[in-house]
Formats: structure tokens, C-alpha cells, sequence
């Protein structure tokens, strides 16, 4: 999408997640993408328009080029079409197609020199693999926290981006519990210790890793240390433990009650 001018935008339902913004449309219509970037789990495309378009996967979205008109009304049935919700029609002949079956996506417009301040963006933490995050800022913005340290990590002011997975796969690699105090990997002055400074790599190397591999929860369970393994053996070298599952906030933790602490 970089550098070619979007002709016009099919959308084949009002809303996903939420409904589509007025004129969207019509005001994507002749724009061409400046830089595509992401923010959190947010994807930006700046516009020549002024404009940027925010764009969420939800759990089940996904973008495809496709030849231009092989994905229009009518043009067949191939598995999946009935969830191709909107259409970037490009200059350069090609479609960028949305499919979302759950429609959990999203997509909104706003002005680019706004655009730190959507309510979708404001007050996101900082980017997990960049240089802010480390030991000293994932300490200093779990002191004080009274919430169990697998809620902190999904708190997206404290570190933006991540999700169930990799939070219980970055604990595990720690030896951290999700049921401890989130404060505890601070000193009462909010420096780091050193299960600050453990945590900190583990998420970094998770995170690498799975970039590395292309994984997502579509990948079998044996991409995982400790996810989806409940009753399982702790696949820590010499660890004798068996992984355990509990609920969280309404999601799924699991973890080794031996080396995990």
C-alpha cells in the first residue's frame, strides 16, 4: 500500500466493531499511503490526505492482496468471501482485502496530527521491544501495583502490545508466577531487581522469537513453553513440576508451580 493511491473503498457491511466513521469512505477515495506503522496492536497507515487510518485485527481479522475485481460481488465463492468486509481498490491494480469473521476489527479515521491522541492510543506504555522498555521502566511502572503480575503485564499503559500468550510465556521463561505482586519485582524506590530485569529480557526474547517463527494462536501448542500444556511436564531442563492452569481476570494462566515462584 506504501506510495500507491487508493482509488475507492468498497464496504460491504456499516460497521465491525464498531460503525464505520462518516464519509469514511469517500474520504479514503484518491489518498495515497504515505508510511504504514504500528503502535501497540494498532496498525497506521499515514495518508497524503492529512488523514491516518487506524486499523485493528481483533481476533480474527486479516488483510490479503488480491488481483483487482477477483474479490467484487459475485465473482465466485471461494471460502471466506462472505467475511471480505472491506476493499482498498489501489491505482496500482491491486485490492487489499479485510476478511473478519468475529468482526472484532476495527478501522477509524483521524487527523494525523491527532493521532497520538486517540482514545484507542493515548497513554499506551511504551513498545516492548524498543529502547525505552527495560528493567527500570517495567519496574518503575509496576511499584506500588497490588495487582497480580500477570494483570500488570496486560495493562497496556504499563507496556504496549502484549497479549495472553506471550505475557504467560514471558513468565515462565522468569520463573515468575502470574499470581505474584506486581510490586515485588521493584524496591520501595522503584528501582529493579532482578526479576525485573529477568522479566524484562524474557519479554524481548518471546517476543523475538515469535516474530522469528510467525506464530500466533493458529500455531500447534508445541510452539509453547507453557501455554495451552495444563498437566504437562515443565519443559524447563531438570524442573520436575507440572503445568497448571487458573483463570485471570476471565483469562487462561498457565504456569509450573516448581520453578515458577
Amino acid at each position: 500500500m506504501v506510495g500507491a493511491r487508493i482509488d475507492r473503498v468498497d464496504l460491504r457491511r456499516p460497521d465491525l466493531r464498531a460503525p464505520f466513521p462518516r464519509r469514511f469512505a469517500r474520504r479514503l477515495a484518491g489518498a495515497t499511503t504515505l508510511e504504514l506503522t504500528r503502535r501497540a496492536k494498532y496498525l497506521l497507515a499515514t495518508l497524503s490526505s492529512g488523514d491516518s487510518l487506524l486499523m485493528h485485527l481483533g481476533m480474527s481479522g486479516s488483510f490479503r492482496v488480491a488481483k483487482a475485481g477477483v474479490s467484487a460481488p459475485g465473482r465466485g465463492a471461494r471460502d471466506g468471501d462472505a467475511h471480505d468486509h472491506v476493499v482498498f481498490h489501489l491505482a496500482s491494480g491491486a485490492d487489499v482485502v479485510f476478511n473478519d469473521p468475529r468482526r472484532f476489527g476495527f478501522m477509524d479515521l483521524v487527523r494525523t496530527a491527532r493521532v497520538d491522541r486517540h482514545p484507542s492510543l493515548k497513554g499506551l506504555g511504551p513498545e516492548p521491544l524498543s529502547a525505552a522498555f527495560d528493567a527500570g521502566a517495567l519496574a518503575d511502572a509496576c511499584a506500588g501495583k497490588r495487582t497480580p503480575l500477570k494483570s500488570a503485564l496486560l495493562d497496556q499503559q504499563v507496556v504496549a502490545g502484549l497479549g495472553n500468550i506471550y505475557v504467560v510465556e514471558a513468565l515462565h521463561i522468569a520463573g515468575l508466577s502470574p499470581q505474584r505482586r506486581a510490586s515485588t519485582i521493584a524496591t520501595a524506590t522503584g528501582a529493579p531487581r532482578d526479576s525485573a530485569r529477568r522479566l524484562a529480557a524474557a519479554i524481548k526474547q518471546v517476543l523475538a522469537e515469535a516474530i522469528d517463527r510467525q506464530t500466533s494462536t493458529r500455531y500447534r501448542a508445541e510452539r509453547f513453553r507453557v501455554y495451552d500444556r495444563e498437566a504437562e511436564r515443565c519443559r524447563r531442563p531438570r524442573c520436575p513440576g507440572v503445568i497448571r492452569r487458573r483463570t485471570q481476570a476471565g483469562r487462561s494462566s498457565f504456569y509450573c508451580p516448581v520453578c515458577q515462584s
